[in-house]
């Protein structure tokens, strides 16, 4: 059976405080923490794994500097401390599997190696292109 992460690899103990409503938009709209972060051009699950890090302690006034900025939900004008204590009670707990660490720690900085990889591989290939492209030009003819 296929490993359910394939489809979904964003950790599932997100989903509450993503999901969570920041207020309402000017058109009356309900808007979340996902679509709050994505705004504000941040990756939300990259962030929220970082305010998860963080501990809910620490991780309230973050969220409530980056609720100050956002400017389409009118009432966290005044209310964004509020808003920002009440969503980091939804953030996973500060004991949390090392399961959820290292997906919060993969989400946050990449998958583990994969930047390394990834330029070895091009520079293998790179190498190779040069070898093949050298070696053929020195045939004399």
């Amino acid at each position: 059976m296929a490993d359910p992460s394939v489809l979904n690899p964003h950790p599932p103990e997100f989903d509450r405080f993503l999901q969570a409503s920041v207020g309402e938009d000017r058109n009356g709209y309900a808007v979340t923490v996902l679509s709050t972060l994505a705004r504000l051009g941040l990756d939300p699950w990259k962030e929220t794994a970082e305010l998860v890090t963080l501990g809910r302690d620490a991780a309230q006034p973050r969220l409530g500097t980056l609720l100050a900025r956002f400017r389409d939900v009118p009432a966290l004008a005044s209310d964004h401390g509020r808003v920002a204590r009440d969503l980091s009670q939804l953030l996973p707990e500060g004991t949390i599997s090392g399961n959820l660490k290292r997906s919060a720690a993969t989400v946050a900085g990449g998958r583990p190696g994969t930047g390394g990889a990834i330029w070895a591989v091009l520079a293998i290939i790179f190498l190779l292109f040069q070898m093949f492209t050298v070696g053929g030009s020195g045939s004399g003819e």
